[in-house]
């Protein structure tokens, strides 16, 4: 009887183990329930002359589906900027879309990474990619984070080997009014 209970026990433990969600399934449904909503940030690192300092930083999750969500950033009135996250494989991949203000394609876009585990349900890190490597050969040591709980979502860049760090802060306690699309978008 005894024996019975413990392997009883020992099944429901890896049953129940089994079944729980990966950080990285977590995380993107967190981030999710904040589809449709816009927040403004602030940088709370980066160089003292960094052009973001001065201007009003936006976000805005605008764009969810089961795999994809597109959250433009806007920094004061350029809207060229949109992180793209793509879940597959219980991965998470950070594109950033970077569009000219007619909505072509920048020259220096669709760069990032693939996360090489599934994370936390509150930390995703990206490593550059292959395809940031060949387009932005100084950026092959690149590492972007985002991190997110029920306050906060803090985008981050550390170019390893430098004191290149940046890291803008968006308060999700605090919605503001939807923006406009961003370039290349239309409502």
């Amino acid at each position: 009887m005894k024996k019975t209970f413990v392997l009883t026990m020992m099944l429901f433990s890896i049953l129940a183990f089994s079944q729980s969600k990966s950080g990285a399934k977590q995380f993107w449904e967190n981030l999710q329930k904040q589809c449709g909503k816009s927040f403004e940030g602030t940088v709370t690192e980066g160089a003292e002359n960094d052009t973001f300092r001065n201007k009003k930083l936006l976000m805005h999750v605008r764009n969810c589906n089961e795999n994809t969500i597109r959250i433009p950033f806007f920094v004061g009135e350029d809207k060229s900027r949109t992180w793209v996250l793509t879940y597959k494989n219980d991965r998470i991949q950070l594109k950033h879309d970077h569009r000219l203000e007619d909505g072509s394609e920048d020259k220096v876009t669709q760069y990032g990474g693939t996360t090489s585990n599934s994370g936390s349900p509150t930390l995703q890190f990206f490593p550059a990619d292959q395809q940031t490597t060949d387009l932005i050969p100084y950026a092959a040591v690149n590492v972007w984070w985002i991190t997110l709980d029920h306050t906060s979502f803090t985008y981050n860049l550390r170019r390893i080997g430098s004191d290149r760090l940046f890291t803008v802060n968006f308060d999700l306690t605090k919605a503001v009014a939807t923006p406009a699309a961003p370039w290349g978008w239309k409502d």
